[in-house]
């Protein structure tokens, strides 16, 4: 982790851009893929997921490196460097007509979910569908790693915990852990303020577009903080010109509400799930960094973020 701020609180991100794939998502990924292996759910199938590109990501470069098919249910509106990469492991991507965020409510707008789930229909026994909107080894991967981690590094002295909301799993995974050892500790959830929104894999919640990850244990988030677009780019900005810290939309809209939130003692932690260099373009295009800021970024974090080494449990 690293402290982002030094004034009368402590504030610390968790740098989740270092892991295998890119983000935070490889822990879910990794945690469904090994599960339904373990189960013999993947023998002689191919993984098809709905993604809004973090999941896709990290799915697809497990499936590589593990010998399986993958194929990537994503919507037209997100980037095309998320889309470059999920082709870069071998995925086969799909586009459907959903927002960011694929829908979780069968019917209406969720593209993504019907798609995925025609496919399978049409090939009986060819694919296997992680499903990370009801996947409980969504919720298993952060109560298991992410919480224990975070309690670990802080010592126990965490009071806030600030993540972004998406599928679920970051935010109750690590609050289940972090609240059984101090129930004490507030758990703020980051959302966009509408549902047109560039916080790629943040989630605009309803009552038809919650998914059932998040539904099982909301009673263990504190709080939900609404971010507009021009707030959570203006994180993105301030990070990196305080810190050096190059951080997607998403990030930038949790640092912005921990600064928000945090007050004289609190000792928080920020979720930073991946890094800028996917959101480039929209970066240059509302002007948040100059281009010459966003050269060296990117030339530090290059993409697809290929690391030495295998993906195992």
């Amino acid at each position: 982790m690293k402290r982002i701020s030094n004034g009368s609180y402590s504030l610390y991100a968790k740098l989740e851009y270092h892991n295998r794939f890119g983000s935070i998502k490889d822990r879910p990924a990794l945690w469904m893929l090994w599960h339904a292996r373990q189960n013999g759910e993947l023998d002689g199938r191919e993984i098809i997921e709905p993604t809004s590109g973090n999941t896709g990501i990290a799915l697809a470069g497990i499936a590589q490196e593990w010998g399986y098919g993958m194929q990537a249910v994503i919507p037209k509106r997100i980037n095309v460097s998320t889309k470059d990469v999920i082709n870069f492991y071998k995925a086969k991507v799909l586009e459907s007509d959903d927002d960011l965020c694929p829908r979780v409510k069968a019917g209406g707008t969720a593209q993504s979910l019907a798609l995925a789930n025609a496919i399978i229909k049409g090939r009986p026994g060819k694919f296997f569908m992680p499903n990370q909107y009801e996947n409980e080894a969504n919720f298993r991967a952060h109560y298991e790693s992410t919480g224990p981690e975070i309690w670990r590094d802080t010592n126990g002295r965490i009071t806030h915990f600030i993540t972004g909301v998406g599928t679920g799993g970051t935010i109750t995974g690590n609050a289940a852990y972090l609240k059984e050892h101090n129930p004490r500790i507030k758990v703020i959830g980051v959302i966009p303020s509408s549902e047109t929104h560039v916080l790629q894999g943040l989630r605009f919640l309803s009552e038809d577009n919650t998914p059932n990850v998040l539904k099982r244990r909301m009673s263990l988030v504190d709080e939900i903080v609404k971010v507009n677009d021009e707030a959570a780019l203006m994180g993105v900005r301030r990070v990196y010109r305080e810190t050096g810290e190059w951080i997607g939309p998403s990030s930038g809209a949790v640092v912005e509400v921990a600064r928000e939130l945090l007050h004289d003692g609190n000792y928080g932690v920020a979720i930073f799930a991946d890094n800028g260099t996917k959101n480039a373009g929209l970066y240059r295009e509302k002007e948040i960094l100059t281009n010459k800021e966003i050269d060296n970024a990117i030339a530090r974090w290059p993409l697809p973020n290929i690391k030495i080494g295998k993906t195992e449990v």
